[in-house]
Order: C-alpha cells, then structure tokens, then sequence
C-alpha cells in the first residue's frame, strides 16, 4: 500500500510511524484550542486524533490506511522479532494454512505451453476422488475455455475456487483417451498436509517428517504412527528440521503420545509472573516405544517445544544440530478490520525450567542472520564450537546435562554439509524449478509413466547423463548456473525422486531422498546399537 503514495510524501509518513512507534506516550504540538485534548485522553485516543487531524485537515490527500500500517510495524518492530502485523489481504491464506485445509478443487497445475496441466491431484481432495491425474489438460471450466490464453495462477484459482459443495464442471484432455472427459467436481475442504511422509526405514524402525504444526497436524500424527505400529515399528524416527513451528497445542498434543500421565510438558510465565503449566494427560500410542526426534538450525518454535520436551523427561535423543532458538509465545488478536496482529504474550520453558530463546537485542536483522555466524564459526560443522553458558546448566531426571540460552543441543550431533553446491541442489530441488523440469520429462511419457507402480519405477527407472544436461540446460535459461560435472549421481537422485514424488505422492519423494541423508543415515546406525 505504502507504494501507492505520493514518493515525496513517505519521508512524512515515514517519520509519523517512527515517532508514533517510539514517542506514543508525548505530547504532540498543534495550532488551536485542541492541544489540552491530549492531555485529557488517553494514548490510544491520542492516536486516532492524529490520524482524524490527518484525514480531514492536512493539506494534501494522503491514504491513511497506509500511515496506520506504518505506525502499527514501527511500533511491533520496537518489541521482539515475532510479534508482527498480518494485513488483511494476507490473513486469510494465513490462517487457512494454519487450520490445515482450504476449499477448492485439490489441484496443482502448471501453465504448460498453450494449456493448463495437472501436475498432481491432491491425496484425498476432490479432483483425486473424482478421477483427475497428473498430466490431464483442464479444458474448459464451466464452459470457460482455459486453453491457449494466458492465465496467472490467482485468475485461475478464482475460476476453479468457490463457496463449499459448489460443483464446477471440467472438461479433461488426457493423452489417449479420444474426445474431452467431462467431471462434475464438487468444491470442498482439501488438505494441506503436514505429515510429508510416514514409512519404515527398517523393520522396526519407522519414520515421520512433520513440515509444521497446524490444528490438523496432531491427528495427521497419529493416524501415521497407528499405521506404523501396525507395520511393526518399535521405534520412531521423528524428523522435524526445517519446521518452524506452529500451534503449541498440536505440538503439546504430539508430545502426549510419548510421554506418561502427568509428566510436564512445559510451562509458559507472562509478564506478571504467572506460569501456567501444560502435562501429558492421555494414555499415548508410543509411550513404549523409542524415539528419535531429528533437528537441525531451521527447527524452531513447537518444533522446538517437542524437542526440549521428550529431551528433559529422558525420553529418546535429540539428533542432529542445535535448533533455531524461539522461545516465546505469541497469540494472534484481530484488529477489527480483517487484518491482526500475533503479539508476544509469554515466554515458555522446557521441564527443567530452561528458556531456548536466543538473545535479540541487536535487532532482527542480527536475530534472523544468526545462521550465518554459526556457520562462520563452525558450529554447523563440529559440536566443539556449540558455545554454552554453565549459568544455563540444567539436569533431566536421570541426570543428563542440558543447557538454555538459545536452541535445543542435540544429544547426538550430525555435521552439515556446507559445500555449496549440494547446499544450492538442495535449494534447486525443492523449489518449483525442478518441479516443472519433472513435469516436463513426464510428459514425454505420460502413459509408460503412469503404467509402472511405485516398486517397477524404483527397481527400472535410471536417470541418464543426457537428462543432467537437459536440466542444467532448463535451469540456465531460468538464470540458474549449476555446476554439475561432481556431483551427476547427487542430480540423478534428486530429479528421480521429483519424478517419483509427481507420480506416487510426497511419501515416494522422501522415501528416495532419505537414501542418502547423513542424518537418517545416523538414525539408523542408533536403532540398531
């Protein structure tokens, strides 16, 4: 919005937000009787007669919806770096990513030459359930063509989005099948999944990577530990790097399938003092079992929750590298005209009574750019120079040293592999640009792909040296410079892996890449002592 102004007015709004962010409690100087106004309201009243003096008296037209923006950051930017402002164009893809689910016809698609394909069709969504796949061209919806026209993503999504149990009639190009094939998909609530993968790495040994922690996540958990157990696993390979967290009840609800009744899960103090306490209350699925609960500098908040949690009641190890460091709890408040803010109200502690939160009196650039000193003073390469203060030692109940000050330390410590380029083929991976390289090599064989099963891709499928050029060749036209010649066998894996993700799902994309992972690999190796 701030854009949309005058430029030689943001000096002006600029300084307002600034001064009402820092100074809301001076008295401001205006011409007239009104001065001893302020004197008799409060702060809040102080506020909104600037902006009505603003609105109805400045000389120049200026949005003020654009200066209460500014004024509401530059006073959350003077607090901590997670209370923040959520505007309200943005709230509602926030919070529907927070409940887990949103409506619509479940599918990714990828504008692809003059049409609209199906990348996937989304596990248990409604296309899925009324028999779209990948590699379908959606034709038409609701005798809207969408084929040779250029569509963005938002302008598509408002064709194929609508109110719930709304149908939209589609009509499907698949190679093969003669004429259009015609659905009646009928709009509902699809799943945005937490739980990316659920299987056994050994014959007792299962595995769960969770990607965050939304109001669906505790019940996605256990429907994937149920079917584990099932399978015959005694122990559990929890993977939470890269999560950054989420609701604290899905992750309280998690860590109460490990641990007995009554044992402490954490506790929360605010600024009087109070400390509210939160204990395992169920009879849990894998109270029983072994546990070991995977972590690296990207695992923060309730991920950070669960780790400290089964960590001081002496339940599992903590693998990996120590944790981003978030220990303070934030509750969302709306503002009354679709937008919120989610402010800091506490700060929580693990069992033991230690705080992971990392300092952040230099500032938020500083706070979120720790990861770079970390790497520079090879924390990331060597549990030797993880720093620790002794003042933040803490015992668990079997006598185990823990420390706070900044993250969780893992019990057991796996180095990260900095090398660039495996760090940059990381990043490449999951990104959308090899997403839609995949997509692509596919559709050079939509229907011998979609013929082979899960265990024939696997045991049959090779990926040659000439599709690793191809797909440096597609990533140089995007701008993306690889430099491969080292690192073929490292590529070969991660594109099959993409391409057994588009055609069995997520499960098949992790159960591939894990191949090879350090820390899985680490995992295993302490199952079996």
């Amino acid at each position: 919005m701030i854009k949309k102004l005058k430029k030689k007015y943001l000096p002006f709004l600029f300084s307002i937000g600034i001064a009402l962010g820092i100074f809301l409690g001076t008295l401001l100087d205006f011409d007239g009787n009104d001065t001893s106004l302020f004197k008799r309201n409060t702060k809040k009243e102080k506020l909104n007669k600037l902006i009505d003096y603003i609105d109805y008296e400045y000389v120049d037209a200026v949005n003020t919806d654009s200066i209460v923006d500014i004024t509401v950051n530059g006073i959350l930017d003077r607090l901590d770096p997670h209370s923040s402002y959520i505007p309200a164009e943005e709230f509602q893809e926030n919070e529907q990513n927070m409940k887990g689910n949103f409506v619509g016809i479940g599918v990714s698609f990828y504008p692809f030459k003059d049409s609209i394909a199906v990348i996937q069709a989304i596990k248990e969504g409604p296309s899925a359930n009324a028999g779209i796949k990948g590699g379908d061209r959606i034709v038409y919806a609701d005798d809207i063509p969408l084929y040779g026209k250029n569509f963005d993503n938002d302008s598509l999504s408002s064709i194929l989005k609508g109110p719930i149990n709304t149908p939209v009639q589609l009509k499907i190009k698949r190679e093969g099948v003669e004429g259009l094939l015609e659905y009646e998909v009928m709009r509902g609530t699809v799943p945005i999944i937490s739980i990316e993968a659920a299987y056994l790495l050994t014959p007792q040994l299962g595995y769960i990577k969770v990607n965050r922690f939304a109001e669906s996540t505790h019940n996605e958990f256990v429907k994937a530990l149920k079917k584990l157990k099932n399978q015959g696993a005694t122990q559990l390979a929890l993977d939470l790097r890269d999560n950054p967290g989420g609701y604290i009840s899905s992750a309280e609800d998690i860590v109460d399938e490990f641990l007995e009744n009554k044992k402490l899960i954490l506790f929360t103090k605010n600024k009087t003092g109070k400390i509210n306490k939160s204990y395992a209350r169920d009879d849990g699925l894998f109270e029983d079992g072994e546990v070991f609960i995977m972590i690296n500098e990207n695992s923060a908040s309730a991920s950070e929750i669960v780790a400290g949690a089964l960590q001081d009641n002496d339940k599992g190890l903590i693998v990996g590298r120590r944790s981003f460091g978030k220990g303070l709890v934030q509750r969302e408040m709306s503002l009354g005209d679709g937008s919120a803010v989610r402010l800091t109200i506490a700060r929580y502690y693990t069992p033991t009574g230690r705080s992971i939160q990392k300092p952040y009196e230099l500032g938020d650039k500083a706070y979120f750019e720790e990861y770079l000193e970390r790497y520079e003073n090879g924390e990331l390469r060597s549990a030797e120079n993880i720093h620790v203060a002794d003042s933040l030692r803490f015992l668990t109940p079997l006598g185990k040293v823990v420390y706070g000050g900044g993250g969780i330390i893992p019990d057991v410590f796996v180095p990260k592999n900095t090398d660039y380029e495996i760090e940059h083929l990381n990043y490449v991976t999951r990104s959308g640009y090899m997403r839609m390289f995949a997509f692509e090599l596919l559709e050079q064989k939509r229907a011998y792909y979609n013929s082979l099963s899960q265990v024939e891709f696997n045991a049959d499928e090779e990926i040659s040296d000439e599709v690793i050029e191809d797909f440096i060749s597609f990533a140089q036209v995007r701008g993306i410079r690889l430099r491969a010649q080292n690192y073929r066998e490292s590529y070969k894996r991660y594109i099959k892996a993409t391409l057994a993700g588009q055609l069995f799902g997520n499960n098949a994309f992790e159960m591939m890449i894990n191949q090879d992972d350090a820390m899985v690999k680490k995992v295993i190796e302490l199952s079996t002592n």
